[in-house]
């Protein structure tokens, strides 16, 4: 009874499992993680391994894995994989993967047989990962190279913004103002970054109001490799209690209301002015700009360093992830940029950590890691 159903079965399955790129067009990686020795990669459709290139390169060793037709699905597919394997949106239509280990090793690359959505890469074993050797000779061989990673860093111009400023308080919760805040962790940020060898420009080293050209004009003239405006968020009194967390913000359109909220608060004092046309100017610089992809790269860095560094003594701090929407402060920056709210200054136990010192200095130094991350990733980047 099942002799004319059979063949017909027997296609659509052949079909399935042979002929992935029947699914042509854009795919999307939904997941990473490490398990078991193995990186596995999930995909929103039937992976086609034809449009994965794979190459090696030399000191440190590195294998490349570059997914062509490809986009991640959301930024945090590339947290919590350690530090020696790296994922990022490397252009438009490719992610690139790379696996890093102190001495060379051969991979091995498959898709599981019955998950064609799906891709696996050994990993080398954990004794072969790059990791710190504090015998003296290595320690002796490490010294100049960190003098050599400084003299690096003296290149590498960091243009930091304090929101608000002068009139403009920013969100103010329990008799704390915003702008006091964050021009406090401003400091901090860039002293940690000035111990890490980097230049650092404040846009306000004093409670002053700046105009939205006036924010950016610096990082400009300075030739800034990344530009981070600092905030902090607030919400209406009646949840006060239950809207808490650090969220890190990239420059793009977005229909999500919670963004769309917080955008529209932080742009409120700096587009105080502005003219329609004007407006309608700074809208499609949103939607067209540039340095997207790689204001997406510095957010998940800054914002995966922060979060390691808050829950190291406060392990309930709230991860609100990385985001985008359209913060006009930083459209004017025509470098890869970020917008940090490092907390609700709304909400009383988070407002009571946010203005200890001990909690800013965390925070100061996950930002400062974060950027000196990204920039060491861009030069690995590069050099490829």
């Amino acid at each position: 009874m099942f002799r004319g159903r059979y063949p017909v079965l027997v296609f659509f399955i052949t079909l399935f499992f042979f002929s992935p790129s029947l699914f042509g067009g854009m795919n999307s990686m939904t997941k990473a993680l490490v398990k078991k020795g193995e990186l596995r990669l999930s995909f929103a459709h039937p992976l086609d391994t034809k449009k994965i290139r794979h190459f090696t390169l030399p000191n440190p060793h590195r294998e490349i894995y570059d997914f062509k037709e490809m986009k991640l699905a959301h930024s945090r597919v590339p947290l919590g994989l350690g530090n020696n394997v790296r994922i990022a949106q490397n252009n438009a239509n490719t992610v690139r993967v790379v696996i890093e280990s102190k001495s060379p090793f051969k991979p091995t690359a498959y898709q599981p047989l019955f998950s064609k959505a799906s891709y696996h890469i050994s990993l080398p074993r954990k004794s072969a990962y790059l990791q710190k050797d504090f015998t003296p000779a290595k320690q002796a061989y490490a010294k100049p190279r960190e003098q050599k990673v400084t003299r690096q860093h003296h290149t590498e111009v960091i243009v930091i913004d304090a929101g608000h400023g002068g009139h403009d308080s920013g969100a103010i919760g329990g008799g704390k103002r915003e702008k006091d805040l964050v021009l406090a962790i401003s400091r901090k940020v860039t002293k940690q970054l000035k111990k890490r060898g980097f230049p650092v420009y404040l846009t306000r080293s004093s409670d002053r109001f700046l105009k939205l050209h006036e924010r950016t004009r610096i990082a400009d003239r300075k030739d800034a490799k990344v530009f981070i405006s600092i905030h902090a968020n607030a919400i209406a009194q009646s949840k006060r209690d239950k809207m808490h967390g650090i969220e890190t913000f990239f420059l793009q359109n977005t229909r999500d209301e919670r963004s769309q909220r917080i955008a529209a608060r932080e742009n409120e004092a700096v587009l105080k002015g502005t003219d329609r046309v004007s407006k309608n100017v700074i809208i499609d610089s949103v939607l067209n700009g540039p340095k997207i992809v790689e204001s997406n790269k510095l957010a998940i860095d800054i914002h995966k360093r922060m979060m390691a560094n808050a829950r190291s003594l406060y392990r309930d701090v709230k991860d609100g992830g990385v985001r985008h929407a359209p913060f006009y402060v930083l459209v004017g920056a025509s470098r890869p940029s970020v917008l940090i709210e490092v907390g609700y200054i709304s909400h009383p136990k988070e407002r009571k950590r946010l203005f200890s010192a001990e909690y800013q200095n965390l925070l100061a130094k996950g930002i400062a890691e974060g950027i000196e991350n990204y920039l060491r990733n861009r030069r690995r980047e590069i050099d490829l």
